[in-house]
C-alpha cells in the first residue's frame, strides 16, 4: 500500500508529477513503525516536499488504510524518478533501488527493538554498506541528513541502472552479489580428515507415504538392504491415509515404526512428524516410491562421522520414467547457498538427503508446513541450511527416483504457482541472480498456462524474459498458450530426465 505523507511540490509541472522522496518499507505483516516515523518527522520540516510511502503486497498500517496499492512494478517507477530513494534492508528491495539507478538510503531493522528481522538481512546491509552499494544509517539524524545530501547533490545517490548486458557480465554481477548473501560459502571439493569414532551411528529414515502400498513396501525393503554397519530404524508417516500396523517390525537391526502424520496434512508435515519422533542424531529421507541402492547410507555416513561440521550429504540420483533411466549426478563434492539461488540443482532430490536432526529441530528449523500444499519444501529446505554452512554431496547416484502420473503433483498447477510464489517473496535474494529468479518466475508461467489462466500467464512470461531473454520455461509456456498440451511436454521432458 501506500502513503503520499505530504502534498506534492507546487513547484513541479504537471507533466514531471513525481514524488522527491521515495520510502519503500517493504513488508507485509511486520510493522516498521520507527523508520515510517522517522519520515513523518522529516516530512513536517519539509512540507514543499512529496514523499511517498509503500508498504508490502498486503494490508498498510491503519493510518494508510484505503489508499490505494502501487504494484511493484510502479515502484520501480516512481523510484527511478524520484530524487531520493530510502529502503528498509531486505535484497530485493535493495536491488530495485539500484536497478532503478539510485543508490538507496538503507534503515535495517533492529532485533533489540524487536523489530522482525533475520540474520541474512543484517549481513547483506552490513556487506553492501562495506562495498558502496548502499547509504546505510541506524539514527534518525543521519537519515535526515542524507536525505538533506541527496536532494543537495542527487549525482552522489545516483548509479548506473544494474541490468543484464551479456552472460559474462551478468554471471560476474551475480557472483559479486552473491557472494555477499552466502559469508564465504565456497564451493571448493571439502577434503575429509581422518574418522575419529569406529562406531557406525544409528540413522532414522523418515517416509511420508499415502495410497502407495505397493511401492512403500518396496522402499522398505531397500531400506532393509542398505550395506550399513550401524542400526537404521525406518518410521512410515500415514498422510491424510489409514495406517498399516503390519508393516512395523519391532526388532533386530532394521526397525520399522507405523505412525500418522500429527503436524499440518500435506508432505511437511508428513515429514517433521517423522523428524521430531526420531531419537537419533541422523536422520534421512525418502519418498514411498524411491529406492535407495546398496551403498547409499554408508557412503554419506563416512562424511558425516569424518566431518563433524557437516549438516546435510546429499548424492545423485538415478531418474526413472516410463521404462527410461536416466542418471543426474552433480559433479561438484559441495554445494553454497549462492550456488542454490542459482538452480535448483534436481540431482540434491529430497530422496538423498542425510542431515543431522539438530540442524533443524536446534538450528534453521524443521520442514516449512507454510508452503502452500507443501510444493518445493524440499527445495526451500535446502535454502536454509545451505545458510548455515556448504552442503555436502556425493557425485554418485545412491537413488533411483521414479517419476509417473501418481506424483503428488503432478498437474496441480494452482498449487504450484501460488508456492513459488510464496518462496520469490521469502527469499527476495533470487532477485539478485536472473538465471535463478527467471527460472522459478518462468515455472510460474508454465503452471499458470497450463491452468488455463491466460493473462496471467503473459505477464509471468514478460517478467521472465525481462529477467533473462534466453530463459526456455519462458517459451514452454507460450507453447501451452498457444495450445500444446502441458502433458506432452513434461513427456519429453521426463524421458530425458528432466523438469520443467
Amino acid at each position: 500500500m501506500t502513503e503520499q505523507t505530504t502534498r506534492p511540490n507546487p513547484h513541479r509541472d504537471d507533466e514531471d508529477d513525481h514524488p522527491d522522496v521515495v520510502v519503500s518499507v517493504g513488508t507485509d505483516h511486520h510493522a516498521f513503525d520507527r523508520l515510517v516515523r522517522w519520515i513523518d518527522d522529516y516530512a513536517r520540516r519539509h512540507p514543499e516536499l512529496s514523499i511517498l510511502v509503500q508498504y508490502g503486497h498486503g494490508s498498510a498500517p491503519e493510518r494508510a488504510s484505503g489508499v490505494p496499492f502501487l504494484p511493484g512494478d510502479e515502484l520501480t517507477e516512481a523510484m527511478r524518478h524520484a530524487r531520493v530513494v530510502v529502503a528498509h534492508g531486505g535484497p530485493g528491495t535493495i536491488t530495485q533501488a539500484r536497478s532503478a539507478g539510485r543508490m538507496p538510503i538503507v534503515v535495517a531493522r533492529d532485533p533489540e527493538l524487536e523489530e522482525h528481522v533475520d540474520d541474512h538481512q543484517l549481513l547483506f546491509v552490513e556487506r553492501m554498506e562495506g562495498a558502496g552499494r548502499i547509504r546505510g544509517c541506524s539514527t534518525a539524524q543521519q537519515l535526515h541528513t542524507f536525505i538533506d545530501k541527496a536532494l543537495a547533490s542527487p549525482e552522489d545517490f545516483r548509479v548506473a541502472p544494474e541490468t543484464d548486458g551479456g552472460a559474462e557480465r551478468a554471471a560476474l554481477r551475480a557472483g559479486e552479489l552473491i557472494d555477499l548473501v552466502t559469508d564465504g560459502a565456497t564451493t571448493e571439493p571439502v577434503t575429509p580428515t581422518a574418522v575419529v569414532d569406529d562406531t557406525w551411528p544409528e540413522v532414522t529414515v523418515v517416509v511420508p507415504t499415502r495410497g502407495r502400498p505397493e511401492l512403500l513396501r518396496r522402499t522398505l525393503r531397500a531400506v532393509a538392504e542398505q550395506d550399513y554397519p550401524g542400526r537404521v530404524t525406518t518410521i512410515v508417516v500415514f498422510d491424510n491415509d489409514r495406517p498399516d500396523p503390519s508393516l512395523a517390525l519391532d526388532e533386530g537391526e532394521r526397525r520399522v515404526e507405523v505412525m500418522t502424520n500429527t503436524q499440518t496434512p500435506g508432505l511437511a508435515g508428513a515429514r517433521n512428524t517423522g523428524v521430531l519422533a526420531a531419537v537419533t542424531d541422523l536422520v534421512a529421507f525418502c519418498d514411498d516410491d524411491d529406492t535407495w541402492l546398496p551403498d547409499k547410507l554408508r557412503a554419506q555416513v563416512e562424511i558425516m562421522r569424518s566431518e563433524p561440521g557437516t549438516d546435510m550429504v546429499c548424492c545423485g540420483i538415478r531418474v526413472v520414467y516410463d521404462k527410461v533411466e536416466s542418471e543426474r549426478v552433480l559433479d561438484r563434492t559441495s554445494v553454497s547457498f549462492g550456488d542454490l539461488l542459482g538452480s535448483r540443482l534436481t540431482e540434491l532430490h529430497p530422496s538423498t538427503f542425510l542431515i543431522r536432526r539438530s540442524a533443524m529441530v536446534d538450528g534453521c528449523g524443521a520442514v516449512s508446513e507454510e508452503i502452500p500444499g507443501s510444493y518445493a519444501e524440499d527445495y526451500e529446505l535446502l535454502l536454509r541450511l545451505a545458510r548455515r554452512g556448504p552442503i555436502r554431496n556425493i557425485p554418485e547416484a545412491g537413488v533411483r527416483v521414479l517419476w509417473h502420473r501418481k506424483s503428488f503433483f503432478a498437474e496441480r498447477w494452482q498449487t504450484i504457482s501460488t508456492a513459488l510464489r510464496w518462496l520469490l517473496r521469502r527469499y527476495p535474494e533470487f532477485r539478485l541472480v536472473p538465471r535463478g529468479y527467471a527460472r522459478i518466475t518462468g515455472q510460474i508461467a508454465f503452471a499458470e498456462a497450463s491452468a488455463g489462466r491466460r493473462g496471467r500467464a503473459l505477464r509471468w512470461i514478460g517478467t521472465t524474459l525481462r529477467a533473462r531473454p534466453t530463459e526456455g520455461r519462458a517459451y514452454l509456456a507460450f507453447l501451452v498458450i498457444c495450445g500444446v498440451p502441458p502433458g506432452w511436454i513434461l513427456r519429453m521432458l521426463h524421458l530425458r530426465g528432466k523438469g520443467v
